[in-house]
Formats: C-alpha cells, structure tokens, sequence
C-alpha cells in the first residue's frame, strides 16, 4: 500500500482576533473561511504550517485529491429510491 500523498485540512476554528502571523499561515494554506477543506501535498513546509495552527485544524491523510464538486457528491446522502423509468407524459385533449 503507497503512502498517503496528500494533507485534507479542515479550518475548525476561526481565525478572528488572531495574530497576523497566524493568519497568514491560514492563508497560506489556502484557508479562509470556517469548515473549508483545501488539499495540500505531503511535504515538510506544510506539515510546518498544519503544526502552526494545530489547534485551529483537523487534518487527514488522504490517497487522492477531491474537487469540489467529488466533496459535495460525497456529502450528498442517498436518496432512498431510483427512477427505473419515466412515466410519459400526457398529451393536451385536441381541439376542434
């Protein structure tokens, strides 16, 4: 099994009233906003920052970076049911 190659930073905690140093970590990171998730690469520069801000994140190891669109696909629950087939529809009475 390989080693994971990404960092899943999760911004738990905002970042108002904070030092300005420490926001520009945040920023560096790509955070911005509370509950916003960024993938960052494996690597000794960011695993710096994340120890930084330790207690204002939540990380992860993760095999593959998500989109946007696969994180919010991800979150969506499941439905309850599938359309097998779509019923026609009906056709207006002619008039004459």
């Amino acid at each position: 099994m390989s080693s994971p190659t990404w960092f899943r930073i999760t911004l738990m905690r905002s970042a108002i009233g904070l030092p300005r140093r420490t926001l520009g970590i945040l920023r560096a990171l790509g955070l911005k906003k509370r509950m916003a998730v960024v993938y960052q690469p494996v690597s000794r520069d960011i695993a710096g920052m994340i120890l930084k801000v330790k207690e204002l994140v939540d990380v992860e190891e993760a095999d593959s970076y998500m989109s946007k669109a696969q994180i919010k696909d991800s979150r969506r629950p499941d439905p309850g049911f599938y359309v097998e087939q779509r019923a026609p529809r009906p056709q207006p009475p002619a008039t004459q």
